[in-house]
């Protein structure tokens, strides 16, 4: 498979569902750097959208459990998704698989929101707490010129149903509690999808340095902050 299978991927399935995407802010796209893409997380769409919106294979850390469920273990696959370990060994699977990846200069795409509004059906303009783990890794991680990229999925207009009961995904990934619950998965797909680009935040030997003292908390707040606040507005903005 080449590397630009993602990407080719991810174009056939917005025309296969005849998804309308319209892209603001393209210029502050960072240019020959290692990035981190920052996003909100809703849909199984929002990877390829966000591939064909910056235009460029994202490697995406993605839930354990896709990576075991047939069909879905097919698609992550395809579109060069790294399903992430069990619980015990997830953060240190995902840092050893992402800065691996960062080294190398490939676009490396994060959903800090978690499983959460994956399996609960949430509002379009919403955007719940980040986990901290992708600021851990940008801070720990020695890579010139690294920036991360906070991006904003706003649906437009989508159809919003019901994919699996959660409990059957319980038989895939005992660890997860949110699978341990009545109800079904969401599925949504977007008919139309505005995706707003954030201002990147640059990581500097001065931050790297602020995160091996005493300020290391006071940094990665920083740094978390600053993609949730920018994309809380941008999500406001793009969803008219």
């Amino acid at each position: 498979m080449s590397v630009n299978s993602p990407l080719n991927i991810s174009h056939w399935l917005l025309a296969a569902l005849s998804t309308k995407m319209f892209r603001y802010y393209e210029d502050r796209i960072p240019q020959d750097a290692s990035v981190l893409v920052v996003s909100n997380h809703r849909s199984f769409m929002d990877a390829p959208i966000l591939m064909a919106a910056l235009s460029s294979p994202i490697r995406f850390a993605c839930h354990h459990y896709m990576g075991q469920v047939p069909i879905m273990r097919e698609i992550v696959a395809g579109l060069g998704c790294f399903p992430l370990e069990a619980n015990q060994q997830r953060q240190q699977s995902f840092f050893k698989q992402a800065q691996l990846l960062l080294k190398s200069k490939q676009l490396v795409g994060v959903f800090p929101e978690g499983t959460e509004p994956m399996v609960k059906f949430t509002q379009p303009n919403s955007v719940g707490e980040f986990q901290r783990g992708f600021a851990h890794l940008a801070l720990r991680t020695n890579v010139k010129d690294l920036a991360i990229l906070p991006v904003a999925i706003a649906s437009i207009e989508e159809i919003n149903t019901s994919a699996v009961p959660l409990k059957l995904l319980n038989l895939f990934d005992p660890s997860e509690p949110l699978f341990d619950q009545p109800g079904w998965h969401p599925l949504v797909i977007y008919n139309r999808v505005a995706v707003l680009i954030g201002r990147p935040y640059w990581i500097t030997s001065q931050h790297q340095q602020l995160y091996r003292g005493k300020q290391a908390k006071t940094v990665v707040t920083e740094l978390t902050e600053h993609c949730q606040g920018e994309i809380a507005n941008l999500l406001c903005e793009g969803s008219y």
